[in-house]
């Protein structure tokens, strides 16, 4: 054997060694989320699954067979729960009709998998390569309602049970069945699909974080060196996974020797903007170090409300958080070249998306502010239930706010103002701080002040940011 066949084959056996371990850690994650709270979102109305968006992730980095067989995981974890009776639903079917029942629960979410995998090579080959990754995630959730509807039809249609919920819900052919059966499930669980999936490594850091907070604290007892320890493994395999996916994807930023040289021009401007921006960070932080103090002060009820709370945030505006972040690579691009007509038109675009988005998950949290709390808070829990109900429905309603003010640090980073990002970030958390503070204090308001300064705050240092913009940024910059 040659030396060129010898090292082709090398990198072949490292490059199928890597996708078992990256399908293994695809399963190993479907079967956590198959049984903690994270895999479904349960209410008296509503069974939501969110196994579709590592579905979806594995079918987008393991192509069409990985996404196969990450369907096939969520499957038997779905027949699983039939056999056992740990799902009503599909016990029932199952013992009306156990092969049907291994249809819908397996072979529609192998073939949700599997096509989703061909749908985002397809576009990924295609010109239409930048928006794969959204319609992978957006077809994944809606091919498995197709499938699992189509097979449960198909299997289950005309059995006594099923005809029983025809009938209680007042339709009259399958078609309707299936759109009322649906209903607003499967709009949550395509935006959710959507949303997260389109964001693998985000998504992957936040889903390992809440599985090993849950396994440290529960199950090892580790009280909060548990979720510290937690979050501290979940950054690193997000880390890992990011260092890995750009070495395999994106040759051209991996280093080499001859390109490690130093240059003090460019040293002293990444201080310059990176100074500004701890400086960011740091006053973000002691904020919200304040905000915790004033909230600890009114007892564990609600410290339990606002920490369970800030966990939905963190789902609910990551993606305008990450948007703002391209909208600033986009704004920087153009104002090297001086294409200012393209940064105005830019703006006007990403405003108008962002708004909307954030309106659309304002709408969607409000509604579902206590089936969301019920992820992390156990429905005997009143007060703390109530609290957290009563901060998403304050706070989330104006999540428009942070959307733009998201926009307005991207925009300023980007043309190279650092310096205003800074001043909107004081604006904002000190006007969260003081009215926190001024507002929790009257007996009359109480701890809704403390949720009301937030929304306050970000609009406040949206409209200076705003104003700023349209009569002196450009031109100063």
């Amino acid at each position: 054997m040659n030396t060129t066949t010898t090292t082709t084959t090398a990198a072949t056996k490292r490059s199928s060694t890597l996708y078992m371990v990256e399908l293994a850690m695809m399963i190993a994650i479907i079967l956590l989320m198959s049984f903690t709270p994270l895999g479904y979102l349960r209410t008296p109305g509503l069974s939501i699954t969110l196994l579709t968006i590592p579905v979806a992730v594995g079918a987008i980095i393991l192509g069409p067979k990985g996404g196969a067989v990450c369907g096939l995981a969520f499957g038997a974890t779905s027949f699983y729960m039939a056999v056992t009776g740990s799902s009503a639903f599909a016990a029932a079917l199952f013992n009306i009709n156990p092969f049907g029942t291994f249809i819908v629960c397996i072979v529609a979410r192998v073939l949700e998998g599997w096509i989703t995998g061909l749908i985002f090579a397809a576009l990924y080959k295609s010109p239409a390569k930048k928006f794969s990754y959204y319609v992978a995630s957006l077809a994944c959730p809606l091919l498995n309602t197709f499938f699992f509807m189509g097979f449960l039809c198909l299997f289950f249609y005309n059995t006594d049970y099923i005809q029983g919920i025809v009938s209680s819900l007042g339709v009259s052919n399958p078609v309707v069945f299936v759109a009322a059966f649906v209903g607003v499930q499967g709009l949550i669980e395509a935006g959710f699909c959507f949303v997260v999936g389109s964001i693998i490594s985000k998504a992957l850091s936040v889903a390992l974080n809440i599985v090993l907070d849950l396994f440290f604290i529960l199950q090892l007892d580790w009280g909060i060196e548990g979720a510290a320890i937690a979050t501290v493994m979940a950054q690193g395999v997000a880390s890992a996974g990011i260092v890995l996916y750009t070495w395999r994807k994106r040759p051209e930023l991996r280093l080499h020797i001859g390109d490690m040289r130093f240059d003090r021009g460019s040293l002293k401007e990444i201080v310059s903007f990176s100074t500004l921006t701890c400086v960011q960070q740091s006053v973000m932080n002691f904020g919200i170090l304040m905000i915790q103090g004033l909230v600890n002060s009114f007892g564990t009820a609600v410290m339990a409300a606002f920490a369970a709370a800030v966990k939905i945030d963190s789902f609910a505006y990551m993606p305008v958080q990450e948007f703002g972040n391209a909208f600033s690579t986009f704004i920087a691009q153009n104002f090297g070249a001086k294409r200012y007509d393209r940064i105005r038109r830019g703006v006007r675009s990403a405003f108008l998306t962002a708004v909307i988005f954030s309106l659309i998950v304002s709408m969607l949290v409000f509604v579902f502010a206590e089936p969301l709390m019920l992820v992390f808070v156990r429905p005997e829990e009143v007060e703390i239930l109530a609290t957290g109900v009563e901060y998403l429905r304050i706070e989330g309603t104006f999540y428009c706010g942070i959307g733009i003010l998201f926009l307005l640090y991207g925009y300023y980073r980007a043309i190279r103002m650092p310096g205003m990002s800074v001043v909107l970030t004081v604006i904002s958390l000190g006007t969260r701080v003081v009215l926190s503070y001024v507002l929790a204090s009257i007996p009359s308001i109480g701890v809704a002040g403390i949720w009301w300064s937030i929304p306050i705050g970000w609009l406040l240092a949206d409209a200076v940011g705003m104003l700023y913009y349209k009569y002196c940024a450009l031109r100063a910059a």
